[in-house]
């Protein structure tokens, strides 16, 4: 059996995968691995044997794929928690990285380590792979003895090895505990955060008479700009009349109005407004109608709402964005993607013609762009290639980094000229999940017989003991601080903290928890500084305990 999965390691690798995945989904105490079960599978298939190791390309492509996925999706959440405090946010997990550093300094003392098991023990508590590369150029480039270095390197990569495992385990029961403790309800707290887009919100019809006066002084336009409503004005009707409510609408006291969004918003709405209605005209399709249509027009994707001029081509308004799972309540500033379902509002004999400019094509969305995903993953790639100089080594953001800094300002932007960037929801979501799985199994094949059999070498049982130490004291701090005193939200918390440990298998497990997007916006928000933060440190531990 070892023979042929050693000579198979496709065979491996999706052996793996299938007993890694269902495994994730079994919940205990309320709680589950979910795909990040993939990682502790591939530990234990490779501890059997040396020859297990799946090809290095698995574990990268998986790696890129999933990074600009998760880049892509994060974009505009990225730019708006800059916007909010992404530069707090950076300082306080560099802060946290020191902190990491002194302790892993503490355990040098404390268990009379060698300094070379030290700095791997460190950068394996933060699963820092480009850290553990870093130390190694500045070996080769420091030490001349090729005996004495290839010594160091070994003991490096075998603390590395030990205390890599305990980085993830440790990070996930750390989270497990203290949101159960805190007894944490990551639905409401997203339902709260709007200005990220990631809370489902509950879309409420109510029909308003206009009785108030101050209602009929100014347009429509000019009231959502003073008021700040966070909702939208579907059908109007005047006279007997229906029609669609236009920015340049008046009211007249009498007329009576849909309005369409979550209810806080439509109680401040009908305050100003007038009184309730028991008239359905929400539900009349006679005159106005609506239809949800499927955006898979690339014209349209990537473009705000209010730049697509729907009311005066159509005399159209959109009521209802639907992405993935989650509704939203449009305004003029929502940019449409690939995928989105959109409930849109026309007179009865314009509807084809509204649906046909968005497309509305489920095949359509159900594609990728081959030659734009192609493009925008080429040069996160060519990026993480550019060597950036840093004393006396030099910085590669890598197959994480360079997809990822690209995937942030190309899902930001949206679309460039004729090029969409962004993907359609079902095909992120496809391409998140599969590149988990691939980086997943390969590390975990890739770390499982070193794991095992360093622990045989001398200072093993202290370098575990250490990572341990490392990573569960760093993971408790960050959490107590960032919630407690500065009142980071728990679901965007525990994505931070994956950004810390630079971990998607961490990352993996916030999302099963949250099952919102905030931990992506998290993990994106700090992801760089942490990356380049701890190949600095790692160097600068060694630098420490070889004087």
């Amino acid at each position: 059996m070892i023979k042929l999965l050693t000579d198979n390691p496709l065979l491996l690798l999706f052996i793996v995968a299938a007993i890694g995945y269902p495994l994730g989904r079994i919940h205990i105490a309320g709680s589950s691995l979910g795909v990040s079960a993939v990682l502790f599978v591939g530990i234990a298939v490779g501890a059997l044997d040396p020859r297990l190791q799946l090809p290095d390309i698995i574990y990268l492509l998986g790696l890129a794929l999933f990074i600009y996925a998760i880049g892509l999706s994060s974009g505009r959440g990225f730019i708006a928690s800059l916007k909010q405090k992404g530069l707090r946010d950076n300082l306080f997990i560099f802060a946290m990285l020191v902190v990491a550093m002194g302790l892993s300094l503490g355990v040098h003392v404390l268990f009379h380590m060698k300094s070379s098991l030290t700095t791997g023990m460190f950068a394996g508590a933060l699963t820092n792979a480009p850290a553990l590369a870093g130390v190694m150029e500045t070996l080769r480039g420091t030490v001349t003895n090729k005996a004495a270095m290839d010594a160091m390197i070994a003991e490096f990569v075998g603390g590395f090895s030990i205390a890599y495992p305990v980085g993830v385990i440790g990070m996930i029961l750390i989270i497990y505990t203290l949101e159960r403790i805190w007894k944490i309800d990551y639905k409401a707290e997203a339902a709260g955060l709007r200005e990220f887009g990631v809370g489902n919100q509950k879309i409420e019809n109510r029909v308003v008479t206009v009785t108030r006066p101050e209602a009929t002084v100014d347009q429509v336009i000019l009231l959502f700009r003073k008021h700040r409503w966070k909702a939208v004005l579907g059908r109007m009707q005047r006279d007997g009349q229906t029609s669609v409510v236009q920015a340049d609408t008046r009211f007249q006291l009498g007329d009576i109005v849909n309005l369409v969004g979550p209810s806080d918003e439509l109680e401040r709405m009908t305050e100003f407004i007038g009184e309730p209605s028991q008239e359905p005209i929400h539900l009349s399709r006679t005159e106005v109608d609506y239809r949800r249509v499927f955006v898979s027009n690339s014209a349209v994707a990537g473009r705000p709402i209010n730049t697509l001029e729907l009311p005066e081509r159509f005399g159209a308004i959109i009521t209802r964005v639907r992405r993935g799972d989650r509704d939203m309540v449009p305004n003029g500033a929502t940019v449409l993607e690939l995928g989105d379902r959109v409930r849109v509002l026309a007179d009865r004999d314009r509807i084809s013609q509204v649906s046909d400019f968005f497309g509305d094509s489920y095949k359509a969305v159900s594609e990728i762009d081959v030659l734009v995903f192609s493009l925008g993953l080429a040069l996160g790639l060519l990026v993480g290639t550019i060597p950036i100089p840093l004393g006396h080594t030099t910085l590669k953001l890598g197959f994480a980094g360079g997809p990822l800094v690209v995937a942030l300002f190309l899902g930001a932007m949206g679309r460039t000229g004729p090029f969409v960037w962004n993907m359609p929801y079902s095909a992120n979501m496809f391409l998140r999940q599969f590149g988990m799985v691939l980086f997943l199994a390969g590390i975990g094949v890739r770390a499982g017989y070193p794991f095992i059999s360093t622990f045989a070498q001398s200072g093993g049982l202290n370098a575990f003991y250490g990572g341990a130490i490392v990573t569960c004291v760093t993971a408790f701090l960050t959490l107590v601080i960032g919630y407690k005193l500065l009142k980071i939200p728990m679901g965007l918390l525990v994505g931070i903290l994956a950004g810390l440990q630079t971990q998607p298998a961490i990352l993996g497990y916030a999302l099963k928890q949250t099952d919102n997007d905030l931990p992506n916006i998290g993990f994106a928000t700090v992801y760089p500084v942490a990356t380049v933060a701890k190949i600095i440190l790692a160097q600068v531990v060694l630098s420490l305990l070889s004087r």
